[in-house]
């Protein structure tokens, strides 16, 4: 059974003076998730904001009742250092940690911002550490990244090594307000063909547009910025996009 469509608006094009207002009404127009875009300007050359921030939305969103629920805070986590940042997130009340593969495999196992490791982690010893945390976990891949890298998790016979989520990058990531890269839509369709039950999410792009490319390929989860904080009906274009991704399941 194919999963369902998601829509996750990313808070990034969001009105920073009233977010949590934002968020809220987001949720109240109909979107499934919120998309938090987390940069350190050393993975990505930006930054956004960190634990904090996430912590006092938090009240403005009902957690979500189930895993992958509606209230989820997936927090896409553009960091050098992963793995320092997990339990930080899960106090602050991050639901979905989305870590980068590229970060994973070059970063340290220290498990907190002020401590040190001379070992290194990696994707599998990750997702297994934000399972330990509680919260879900994603990884997430760069439009210059093969997608075969992410087999040897999503094959893995430990559960808990296994992501409950993957992203696809269809802009590089850094900045909001790129254009879709449809190149990358072959990663997606070869996911939902090897995983027809795995939750697959796009980001960067994405709108009435583009929606049907990405959908058309098997993505179900959707992240959506300035498509529909900018839009002059939010809710209008959350139920377009949802539209398209259940049309094709």
């Amino acid at each position: 059974m194919p999963p369902p469509a998601v829509i996750a608006p990313s808070i990034l094009s969001a009105d920073f003076g009233a977010l949590g207002a934002a968020c809220s009404e987001t949720i109240e127009n109909g979107a499934d998730w919120l998309h938090i875009d987390i940069m350190d300007g050393h993975f990505v050359p930006n930054m956004t904001f960190g634990a904090p921030v996430v912590s006092k939305l938090r009240p403005h969103v009902q957690r979500p009742k189930k895993a992958l629920g509606k209230g989820t805070f997936d927090c896409h986590m553009m960091i050098a250092e992963p793995k320092k940042w997990v339990t930080e997130f899960a106090r602050a009340g991050c639901d979905l940690y989305t870590f980068h593969h590229e970060a994973a495999i070059s970063s340290t196992a220290a498990s907190e911002p002020a401590s040190t490791s001379s070992e290194q982690t990696n994707p599998k010893d990750l997702i297994r550490f934000i399972h330990a945390q509680g919260m879900l976990a994603g990884i997430a891949i760069k439009p210059d990244t093969d997608v075969e890298v992410l087999y040897e998790v999503l094959d893995s016979a430990a559960k808990e090594e296994v992501p409950d989520m993957v992203l696809i990058m269809t802009v590089h990531p850094g900045f909001g307000g790129q254009s879709f890269l449809e190149g990358m839509m072959p990663k997606v369709k070869t996911l939902r063909d090897r995983y027809p039950e795995l939750y697959i999410e796009v980001d960067g792009g994405l709108g009435e547009k583009t929606i049907g490319r990405a959908a058309q390929a098997g993505a179900n989860v959707i992240v959506a910025g300035s498509a529909v904080f900018g839009a002059a009906e939010p809710g209008r274009v959350i139920g377009a996009l949802r539209q398209a991704v259940e049309a094709v399941g």
